[in-house]
């Protein structure tokens, strides 16, 4: 019999709890071990919990345990989780945590330490909930050489978005409506202004390209200033107004993570994911390009890819290597800055003719790829151009009231 110890009781550790012993026997059936529920780490009492007589409230009890073997980490943030992760693996115990926070930031150090101590520290539920995407990304796709990764990596905002394109709601209106259905904190800002896909983005470098990035390397932008306007234009032009997470290798060997709104056209599969949704799309020489898709957040969802890591934790001899990456090199240039990124504009400004668009378009060398009398798309480029085509536009009086850039759906 070994012991799995849960730390955080909040929604997703009772989640894991929950699922557990509702497929209890399954799960040892597929690992082979019996398996319980020995601790639950909190501050909190919970004497009508039909597991409150697990609950401690100390961590070395769980440290000095021998027959707990897995650590399921449901506490989020960074303190006090890193300490109580970094000792957990120290004493030989695997760990699996759906915080993405703590594996952004200190992902390097926590599976350096694993592999020290012989155990795993694994992390499937901190990008896409329920969505398999960091195991088939080291496991199913490794034959790959994979040169990109985006997608909606934030369920918040996608239902916000949503709301705009199809109910033609402004944005605070949309932000309440989630806030009142549960989707949105009441401070939502980890959500709207970017954070939260900006780790998740995080994560998926690191996982693909070998080396931590941290959240402060990469170029991050929310949903809080896209208007109806905007979302109206994008669905002029063929697409849809999305939060895109994304990584991608450059020529130079440099990548260039980002988190922002794109446009994205309807011929992409990702312009069609809706609700609290998240879609991941993987670019790879072998399979072209592969979608995941599924619920990204929610209490049995994230519990079902925490407990997808612990069972996998189970039948590990040693560290699975594929899964990790190296720290980042001090002073190394290996995340390239924003100013190198490529990619199609849409812009929404004041009444314009489309002689204007195409007499602009022609002098900074773009291609003007559609035009409507409040704004128009241009073909790809870098910032420098991109900065050109704005600034001419202003000399001829126009103002400019937003730019969006364009997934490229073939990376």
């Amino acid at each position: 019999m070994k012991k799995i110890a849960v730390l955080g009781y909040g929604v997703v550790g009772s989640g894991v709890v929950e699922l557990f012993y509702r497929n209890q026997k399954k799960i040892e059936k597929n690992t082979g071990t019996e398996l319980e529920v020995g601790y639950i780490l909190d501050l909190r009492e919970f004497p009508d919990d039909p597991y409150g007589d697990r609950v401690v409230h100390d961590i070395q009890v769980i440290l000095d345990d021998p027959e707990v073997g897995y650590v399921a980490e449901c506490m989020g943030g960074v303190n006090p989780a890193f300490d109580f992760v970094r000792r957990c693996l120290e004493a030989g115990k695997s760990v699996a945590t759906s915080n993405k926070q703590l594996v952004a930031e200190k992902g390097d150090i926590l599976l350096r330490v694993a592999k020290a101590h012989h155990v795993n520290f694994f992390f499937e539920a901190s990008v896409g909930g329920a969505i398999p995407i960091i195991r088939p990304l080291h496991t199913c796709l490794a034959a790959n050489d994979i040169s990109a990764v985006a997608g909606i990596l934030n369920g918040t905002t996608n239902f916000i978005l949503e709301k705009m394109i199809c109910d033609k709601m402004r944005f605070d209106d949309a932000l309440a409506l989630a806030q009142q259905l549960g989707y949105a904190e009441r401070d939502p800002s980890a959500d709207i202004d970017g954070g939260d896909a900006c780790r998740k983005i995080c994560i998926l470098s690191s996982l693909v390209f070998g080396k931590h990035v941290y959240p402060d390397q990469v170029y991050t932008k929310g949903i809080r200033n896209i208007t109806l306007e905007d979302v109206q234009l994008a669905q002029d032009f063929g697409g849809a107004v999305k939060l895109i997470g994304a990584v991608k290798r450059l020529e130079n060997g440099k990548i260039l993570p980002t988190v922002m709104p794109m446009v994205v056209m309807n011929e992409s599969l990702i312009s069609h994911v809706n609700g609290v949704f998240n879609a991941v799309m993987v670019w790879g020489d072998g399979v072209d390009k592969t979608m995941f898709y599924g619920r990204g957040a929610g209490k049995l969802p994230t519990a079902s890819a925490v407990l997808g890591d612990l069972i996998d934790e189970v039948k590990q001899n040693d560290t699975v290597e594929s899964q990790s990456w190296e720290p980042a090199e001090e002073g190394a240039d290996f995340v390239a800055p924003i100013d190198d990124f490529f990619a199609a504009r849409c812009y929404r400004t004041s009444p314009c003719g489309s002689g204007v668009f195409a007499k602009i378009a022609n002098e900074v060398g773009v291609e003007l790829l559609n035009t409507r009398e409040n704004g128009c798309m241009i073909s790809g480029c870098d910032q420098k151009t991109a900065e050109a085509f704005k600034q001419q536009l202003a000399q001829e009086g126009v103002e400019i009231l937003s730019r969006i850039p364009v997934l490229d759906d073939e990376a």
